[in-house]
This record gives structure tokens, sequence and C-alpha cells, in this order.
């Protein structure tokens, strides 16, 4: 999905701002040659709206950040991503707290369940492309032990879902389809497509 269409290529020579402080959107877009000449990231109010369901509220969170952080920066190109994961019609947490982290895990064993990052790209000349994309994981089924023990490594904690897949979190996915820099935080393939659509050279 891209949102406008139409809107023109900008200068190559534009700055690129991250509206993130992820270490790992900066990691991964460094695995694609890619340096942001900033990072700022976005404060902006999270929550989710009622009824809300889970791909539109990736999309208006990516598009809110991408917004924020181009008043403080207009000349610039601003990449901004969001990604959150959903079982069913239910977006699951960021967990904050090893509570979270349990919740979610016993919710997430043995089931399906999607991972949607959405991406906003703002152009100096005001116009907001997005897209979206989404991964589909299988987790195994996760017995008590087997949580307890990834609850008390802290990894889950400040991750959308309570896990992280590039850590030991990995040992969970029976399966994936679908773009694993996705369940990462930035998928890779749509992000450069995306920037270069913009006219940043990469």
């Amino acid at each position: 999905m891209t949102s406008p269409r139409g809107a023109s290529p900008i200068a190559s020579n534009s700055r690129l701002v991250l509206a993130s402080e992820s270490p790992r959107r900066k990691a991964l877009l460094a695995q694609a040659g890619i340096a942001p000449d900033e990072i700022r990231p976005a404060n902006i109010d999270e929550s989710i709206h009622r009824n809300e369901q889970p791909r539109p509220y990736a999309l208006r969170l990516a598009s809110a950040k991408a917004a924020v952080v181009a008043e403080g920066a207009p000349d610039a190109l601003i990449l901004a991503a969001d990604t959150v994961v959903a079982l069913g019609r239910r977006v699951l947490p960021k967990a904050d707290r090893a509570e979270i982290v349990q919740e979610c895990l016993e919710r997430l064993s043995g089931r399906a369940h999607r991972v949607m990052t959405a991406i906003a790209v703002a152009t100096p000349g005001g116009k907001i492309r997005t897209r979206i994309v989404e991964t589909r994981l299988i987790f195994d089924r996760l017995d008590d032990a087997r949580i307890a023990d990834y609850v008390r490594c802290g990894e889950g904690l400040g991750k959308a879902g309570g896990y992280a897949v590039q850590g030991r979190a990995e040992t969970f996915v029976r399966h994936i389809a679908g773009s694993y820099s996705n369940v990462v935080g930035l998928p890779l393939r749509e992000t450069i497509s995306l920037l270069r659509g913009c006219g940043y050279p990469c």
C-alpha cells in the first residue's frame, strides 16, 4: 500500500532522519548499507482506538511518527515505522513488564499470529507515503518452564508481543511465512523500495 500516489521524487541529496530509537531498525538499515543522518524518535500517544484493527492501527502510528518528526525537520526525508503483533483481531501489547511477557507467550503458545510493520516516509514536500508488510508465524506449544525461562532472561521486555525473534525466541518459531526482517522491526526490501521511490539513493 502506498499513499498518496503521484508524489514527486525528492532530491537525492536530502538528509535521512530515522524517526525511531530502535537499535534493531538502525542495525537493519546498516545491513542494507543505509546510515541515517540523524535519529530523532517520535513521541506520540500509541494508545489503540476502540475497535481499531491491527493494520490501520500500525499505519496510523507510523504516519503520525513521520508527521511529528517532519515538523522539526521539514527539509529532510523522514523514515518511521511501527510494528504490531496481532493474534486474530487483537493487538498484543508492547511488554513493559515481565508479567506482560508471560501473558503474551501464553497466548501465542501453539498458535498462529501475524506481525505487521507499517512504514511511513515523509518527504520535504509534505507528502507521506506508506506501506505495510505482514508476516505469519506459528509458535511451538510452550510449556510453563520454557515460558518462565524466557521471561527470566529479560529479552522480551519492550518488545511488541513480548518476544524478540532475532534472539532466543527464534527457537519458538515452528513456521514463518513472509519477511523475517519485518518481524525484527523493519522489512528491508519494502523499505528500500519506498525510499528509492522517494528519490533516496539506496
